[in-house]
C-alpha cells in the first residue's frame, strides 16, 4: 500500500523473479501553535524462484487500485512428431 507504479522495479533473471520498490511519504500539518512534519522512507525487495515451463518473454504486469498483478504464461508443450518409415 502507498507504493506508486513508477517506484516499482520488476525483473526476471533466469528462473528468479525479483520485485523491488521504495516508499516515500511526507506529511506536514501546520496549526496555529505548532508545525508537525513527518517523513517516512522504506525500501523492499522480494525474490521468488519460478517453476519451469514459463514463457518469461511474454510476462506482463498491471497495477490497479494499489494491486500489482503479474501474468507469466506457460510454454506450450512440445508435441511429439511422428516419423513414418519409408520402404525402399
Amino acid at each position: 500500500p502507498g507504493v506508486k507504479p513508477e517506484d516499482i522495479d520488476i525483473s526476471i533473471t533466469g528462473d528468479v523473479l525479483t520485485i523491488k520498490g521504495e516508499t516515500k511519504v511526507e506529511e506536514k500539518v501546520e496549526k496555529e501553535n505548532y508545525i508537525c512534519q513527518e517523513r517516512r522512507y522504506g525500501a523492499f525487495s522480494r525474490s521468488i524462484t519460478l517453476p519451469g515451463g514459463l514463457d518469461t518473454d511474454e510476462a506482463e504486469a498491471t497495477f490497479e487500485d494499489g494491486v500489482l498483478t503479474l501474468r507469466i504464461p506457460k510454454v506450450e508443450e512440445v508435441k511429439p512428431k511422428s516419423i513414418t518409415i519409408k520402404k525402399k
